[in-house]
């Protein structure tokens, strides 16, 4: 059968990869592999055909190993039949997250193709520069999403060809469930996740078949203790890989059931938690703060572990989720990059306010420009390795994300004495304010923690006299509120808590804060406005 070797040819060069660990056996996948034989397939061959496996959170629907099984070769089957998908074709999905979108996802991976996820609400624009970067032949579309992917070929005719969900669901009807595997191997690419954007231009990274399953091997096992008997629920979408860990990989290879939350606004997330039973919920900080004000006069019997990731979860969150739920929040960090969670904050020695340490068959360690380790205290960037890492797609910042093996996550942190990682922002987040040093996250902690401050963020605004400044972009739980006066009382509740030379030099309030799909926020948005106005004030700045 031919292949297409599209991707595989824009991998990056050998001397740019990073230098991946195996000395945990388990994390190790090599040879004849496909991952949705081993997340799928595996469980109906061993008699687990009948286990629930996906559940619909709005309508309570529960599709069974088998069924999914089903689905999938019918999928594979329509893609291979009538599209003449061939190993290594790239296939764009667009869809909330769904039944008929994990289908879809297993089905390209099944058939040997490489998946290519996006999020429901991406413009034609943002949608167009992922077709052109990866070359998109065909894209699968839930059916109310399809006005912005139409657009993406409407000026010269080079979109992918679109099957609608409607149309696909229909042909799958004339097609038989008994779609043999494509011959994949451990190291062929199934999937390419673009970044969220957080810094610009997303990049696309690449992922390999054993890549998937070996990230199972780390957080739900390791940290978390998951089993066959859990439920897992997400708040993210299938198109970022964090989401995809806990909607389907994590879930999926232990043989346990996932509820799928189309929407999940905080009131369908905990609807969803407490009408399922879900024991193991994964959110955002933004997610969680949100969810602890409508928790409180709600039971939810089976919960037992909470995870965050996508930014750091402040102490507040924490504090609010643990009064009205009684559970702690597990904070987590993991990168599109090395596809999932590299530290976690162990629960049996959860420590409030750091992210924790790394996951066993991972290293991590702090170091400086030059890239020598720093000793514990200090704050420099995060160089991370294990048995993933960073491919980026014919892509010149694979260089900058990747150095002597390691990779570089762009992150801010400092490692106490006792091994334990604290984040401090991203490092181009770094405030250098009269010579001094200022972590933009310490700063948003403390002004979370005022009555009046919904959500925030802090960014190095230029300044003639001291270079930059720490500048305070605010939303208020009171717009009424807006003027001076919040202005200064939030300066000096900053003051009064940590170092007086940290405190925001301004403060702006915010309708909103620019964020990506995954809810990230786009501090460098912020940035970017700031040196505009900068420059508009004065010519030549």
């Amino acid at each position: 059968m031919p292949w297409d070797t599209f991707a595989r040819d824009r991998l990056p060069d050998g001397d740019l990869l990073p230098k991946l660990l195996f000395d945990v056996p388990r994390y190790r996948f090599e040879g004849d592999l496909n991952v949705a034989v081993e997340l799928v397939d595996r469980h109906v061959q061993a008699g687990r055909g009948a286990r629930p496996c996906l559940i619909e959170a709005a309508s309570g629907r529960v599709i069974s190993y088998g069924q999914l099984a089903a689905d999938i070769d019918r999928v594979a089957r329509v893609l291979t039949e009538d599209f003449g998908l061939v190993p290594g074709n790239r296939v764009l999905l667009r869809s909330p997250n769904s039944p008929m979108l994990v289908a879809c996802w297993l089905a390209v991976a099944k058939a040997g193709g490489i998946v290519v996820p996006t999020m429901p609400l991406l413009r034609s624009r943002e949608l167009r520069l992922i077709c052109a970067k990866v070359q998109v032949q065909l894209a699968l579309c839930d059916d109310r999403y399809l006005e912005e992917l139409v657009a993406v070929g409407v000026e010269d005719d080079t979109g992918p060809v679109i099957l609608p969900f409607g149309d696909l669901a229909g042909r799958m009807v004339e097609k038989s469930a008994d779609f043999a595997a494509r011959a994949t191997d451990a190291a062929d690419i199934c999937l390419i996740a673009f970044t969220s954007g957080t810094t610009g231009l997303p990049k696309a990274a690449v992922h390999f078949h054993r890549d998937l399953l070996a990230v199972t091997e780390g957080l739900p096992r390791q940290t978390l203790g998951a089993g066959p008997d859990d439920v897992f629920c997400a708040g993210s979408s299938l198109a970022f890989t964090y989401g995809l860990g806990a909607a389907m990989l994590f879930p999926l290879r232990l043989g346990a059931a996932s509820v799928l939350v189309e929407a999940a606004t905080p009131e369908a997330l905990l609807d969803a938690i407490h009408d399922h039973r879900v024991s193991l919920c994964f959110s955002v900080p933004t997610g969680y703060r949100a969810m602890a004000e409508l928790a409180r006069d709600r039971p939810f019997p089976a919960l037992r572990a909470c995870v965050s990731a996508a930014e750091t979860l402040p102490s507040r969150t924490m504090e609010d989720w643990m009064s009205a739920t009684g559970l702690p929040i597990i904070d987590t960090i993991g990168s599109t990059e090395m596809l999932h969670t590299f530290i976690a904050n162990p629960p049996e020695a959860l420590r409030p306010g750091a992210t924790g340490k790394p996951l066993e068959g991972y290293q991590a360690m702090v170091v400086d420009d030059a890239f020598r380790p720093l000793p514990a205290g200090q704050v420099g960037r995060l160089a991370v390795r294990g048995p993933v890492g960073c491919r980026y797609l014919d892509d010149p910042r694979q260089a900058v994300y990747v150095r002597d093996g390691w990779n570089l996550t762009g992150d801010a942190f400092l490692v106490d004495e006792d091994g334990y990682f604290w984040y401090q922002g991203r490092t181009d987040d770094m405030i250098v304010s009269s010579g001094y040093n200022i972590s933009g996250i310490e700063i948003e902690e403390v002004l979370l923690e005022h009555g009046s401050v919904r959500e925030c963020a802090v960014v190095a605004a230029p300044d003639e006299r001291r270079g930059t400044i720490p500048k305070a972009f605010v939303v208020i739980r009171e717009p009424a509120r807006e003027g001076p006066e919040l202005a200064s009382e939030l300066q000096a509740f900053v003051k009064k808590r940590i170092a007086p030379y940290k405190y925001p030099r301004e403060v702006e309030f915010m309708a909103s804060l620019p964020r990506t799909e995954t809810g990230k926020i786009q501090r460098f948005k912020l940035r970017d406005m700031e040196l505009a106005r900068a420059a508009a004030r004065t010519p030549g700045f």
